[in-house]
This record gives C-alpha cells, sequence and structure tokens, in this order.
C-alpha cells in the first residue's frame, strides 16, 4: 500500500517517464527519498523536473556539437564537415548515415528540404514499323538491350542515399545522376556516372578539376572506405585531367563514377534525352550502332578511341543532316530551355517542355544504319570539318589549340569543348575509319545484322 501511494505520486508528477528513460529501480525508501527532495526543490526553485520533448525550434540555442552528441549513431567517429564550402545558418544540421534502415533519426525535420529532381518517366513513345529484316533485327536488339525503368530506379536509390551520406562532409552539396542512365540512351549494362555539385547555383562554386576536385573526391573517398564500406565496394580515387571516384554498388551491382562540378554533364544529359524522345528512329539507332562501336573495339575514350557521349553526339549531326532532316537544332528552336543560365534544378524540365518532331523523312532504321556508316565512311571530311549539334551541320574547324591537329572534331553542344580529344593517335583514328568503310561494306552486301554485328553475342552482353 505505502509503495502504491508513492508510485501514484511519482506519476501524478511525471517523475516516472524520467526513471523510466534512465532505467531506475527504486526501494519504496529510495522512492521517498526521491520524492521528498523533489518537494523540497519545487518549493524553492519552482517545477525543476518536468518531462517535455524539446521543441525543434530549441535546436537554435544549442551549439552545432551539442547537437550533434544528442542524435544516436551506430558510428562513433565524429561527422567531419569540409569548410571548403561555407556553411550557412540554416544548412548546418547533419543526419546520421541513411544506409541503416533500422535506424530512423528524429531530426528529419530539422534538416532543410533540398528541391530534388523527380525521376522522369520515359515519354510514352510508339516504336517504328519494322518493314525489313535489318530493321527488326535492330528492333529486337533495341528491346532486348535497352535500360528498363527497375534499373533506373535502383540508381536512382544509390544516388539518393549517397546524396545524404556526402551531405555529412558537404552541407550544400547535391548529387546528380547523368548520362547514359538518364540520357535516354543507356542499355541494362550501363555504368551509373554521377556529378557532384558542390555548392548549386547561383552562387556556383567553381571547383579547379587538378587541386580542389581532387581534395573533395580524396575526402569522399575517405567517407567510402570509413562509414560505407558494407554498402560499397572496390572504390578508387582516379586521379585523371577530370578526376573521378569509381566504385561498385553492392546492393543494384551497379558500377559508379563520380565527378565534381562538372556540369555540363548535367546540362547535355538533359538535353539528349530531349534528343532520345523527339523521334521513335533515335534509340534504337543509337543503341545498336553503340553495340556496333563496342563490338568493333572503338567505343572506349581511355584506350584512344570514341566515348559513348561522342558516338550519340555523331548519330544526332547525322540525322541532322540529311536531305530531309530526322532531327532538329533543338537549341536553335527552344534557346530558353537549353540555355546555359538556366539554374541546374530546373533543368529537368526542358523535355517536358518540347513536343515530338514530326519529321517527312520514312527511311527504315536499316537504312538509317547504313546511311551512318556510309556517311562518315566516305561523305563527311575528318580533315576540315567539325560536328556540331548546336548547329545542326558540320562546320569548319575553328583554328585554335583545341581544335588544330585533332583526328576527330565532335563539339560540346553548351562549352564549345572537343567531346573526342580522346582520339589522339593516327593509328587508332585510321583503325576507327577503316571500321566504318568495312562495316558499310559489309552490311550493304549482306543486308544482316550479324554480319557487322553478332547478336547473340551482344544480346547476352545486354
Amino acid at each position: 500500500m505505502y509503495c502504491k501511494l508513492i508510485l501514484d505520486a511519482i506519476k501524478r508528477l511525471k517523475i516516472h517517464i524520467i526513471l523510466s528513460k534512465a532505467g531506475f529501480l527504486l526501494s519504496p525508501s529510495l522512492a521517498c527519498r526521491f520524492l521528498f527532495l523533489y518537494c523540497w526543490y519545487s518549493f524553492l526553485f519552482g517545477d525543476l523536473i518536468t518531462w517535455e520533448p524539446r521543441r525543434i525550434s530549441d535546436e537554435k540555442n544549442f551549439p552545432l556539437d551539442g547537437k550533434r552528441q544528442r542524435f544516436h549513431s551506430p558510428h562513433q567517429e565524429p561527422t567531419i564537415i569540409n569548410q571548403i564550402v561555407p556553411l550557412s545558418g540554416d544548412r548546418r544540421y547533419s543526419m546520421p548515415p541513411l544506409f541503416h534502415t533500422h535506424y530512423v533519426p528524429d531530426i528529419v525535420r530539422c534538416v532543410p528540404p533540398l528541391r530534388e529532381i523527380p525521376l522522369l518517366e520515359p515519354r510514352e513513345i510508339t516504336l517504328p514499323e519494322a518493314k525489313d529484316k535489318l530493321s527488326q533485327q535492330i528492333l529486337e536488339l533495341f528491346e532486348t538491350c535497352q535500360q528498363q525503368m527497375s534499373d533506373l530506379k535502383k540508381k536512382e536509390l544509390c544516388r539518393a542515399q549517397l546524396q545524404r551520406e556526402i551531405q555529412l562532409l558537404f552541407p550544400q552539396s547535391r548529387l546528380f545522376l547523368v548520362g547514359s542512365s538518364l540520357n535516354g540512351f543507356g542499355a541494362r549494362s550501363s555504368d551509373g556516372d554521377l556529378c557532384l555539385v558542390v555548392k548549386e547555383e547561383p552562387c556556383f562554386f567553381q571547383v579547379n578539376q587538378k587541386t580542389e576536385a581532387r581534395h573533395i573526391l580524396t575526402l569522399v573517398y575517405k567517407h567510402f572506405c570509413t562509414r560505407l564500406s558494407g554498402y560499397i565496394e572496390r572504390p578508387q580515387l582516379i586521379r585523371a585531367k577530370v578526376p573521378i571516384v569509381k566504385f561498385r554498388d553492392k546492393v543494384s551491382c551497379v558500377e559508379f563514377d563520380l565527378n565534381v562540378n562538372n556540369t555540363v554533364g548535367i546540362r547535355n544529359t538533359f538535353l539528349l534525352r530531349t534528343y532520345a524522345y523527339l523521334e521513335n528512329r533515335v534509340r534504337p539507332l543509337v543503341l545498336v550502332i553503340k553495340k556496333w562501336a563496342s563490338h568493333h573495339e572503338i567505343n572506349d575514350a581511355s584506350r584512344g578511341t570514341l566515348s559513348s557521349y561522342s558516338l550519340v553526339l555523331m548519330v544526332l549531326h547525322y540525322l541532322q543532316t540529311l536531305p530531309e532532316p530526322i532531327l532538329p537544332s533543338l537549341q536553335k528552336i527552344y534557346p530558353e530551355s537549353f540555355s546555359t543560365s538556366v539554374q541546374l534544378h530546373l533543368v529537368h524540365h526542358a523535355p517536358c517542355n518540347v513536343p515530338p518532331y514530326l519529321s517527312k523523312n520514312e527511311s527504315s532504321l536499316g537504312d538509317l544504319l547504313l546511311g551512318f556508316l556510309k556517311y562518315y565512311a566516305t561523305e563527311f571530311d575528318w580533315n576540315t570539318q567539325m560536328i556540331s549539334v548546336r548547329e545542326a551541320k558540320a562546320i569548319p574547324r575553328p583554328d585554335d589549340i583545341e581544335w588544330r591537329n585533332k583526328y576527330i572534331c565532335v563539339e560540346e553542344p553548351f562549352d564549345g569543348t572537343n567531346t573526342a580529344r580522346a582520339v589522339h593517335e593516327k593509328q587508332k583514328f585510321d583503325m576507327i575509319k577503316d571500321q566504318f568503310l568495312k562495316s558499310w561494306h559489309r552490311l550493304k552486301s549482306k543486308r544482316d545484322l550479324n554480319s557487322v554485328l553478332p547478336l547473340r553475342a551482344a544480346t547476352l552482353k545486354r
């Protein structure tokens, strides 16, 4: 009875909440002493021991380090905040790693919400009708090997989780999925490309790729090695002209390349995505040409041949320069949608604002593939001309160091650099030209895709 009265009194005073939180077990005598002390201090100083959940607004009155100590984290090492990027008052909150799904932090509401780019559902587009064997082969290869929405969602999930982790280092940073994964030209086997923007526009943080970018990526690399080793494997810091961190996500089994502030890659991703869904023959044609180039070992910039990006621009350029064009220049028709002044978090609107393009050209996929090979084998002047998707035509090479003595010149649509600068050896250039010529002759005589690209092997690679 005595114990019951004591406990009832304690409950009325809300002390039981504190006791249960602390895990105390009191004997009746200790409970009496505690109750006496509580009443005495309350009489002298007012109600000191009350339990009330802390309001979010109260967080502002506590120092940053004190706030971090209250958040339970499975990791014991302290969070490192890099001072390369100034921390504004509303961005100085960090979050525990969200890879631990059993832990849900209480402070999510304290973190200012970021404007996320929604995962783009592809525009509904009907594939072209195959009227001949070669066109049917191209369509079947495309339908088998094209990236599925499920593949894209796996990459997007990894991107979102990594963004939360990297924001422990750089609170104002954003991580963008770029390249073939998002531009509409990806295959099921495509790697993922990520661009880390350390500080967003309009206060854009210019990064020197030789110094700051390497320093930033070194911090990211160490973070991956120490905190994310259970989710990321084989991380590598590649100290190239444009440094990257390469790694493999264990969950999706996708290989990723991560760069810093290469914002041109974000813009051209959505430019290419618009072209991809502008006309229904573009995506199947690009995919089969990438497979063909990969099979003949002329699709690897790291080995001195063409990058996938350059190949895509070459296909778009060819489709723009036909007597009856299949594609226009989007940057000429919609300059406001593809201007470099458009902020990065708004560039994804461009594909939604451009209607499908209605071309009078009715060429089949087979004819277009043959025409592409013939154009670069016999018609395009490699010595004097530059490929320009921005202008929708071949234009004279500028007479400056960027283009002088280059074997292949492909203009980047936004910054005007040469995307094919990796082809710097004559032997590799001759191999590329030779493959265009041989494949054109072989395909013209056989009209069978297997004559230039073994379909079984290409399908198995996917």
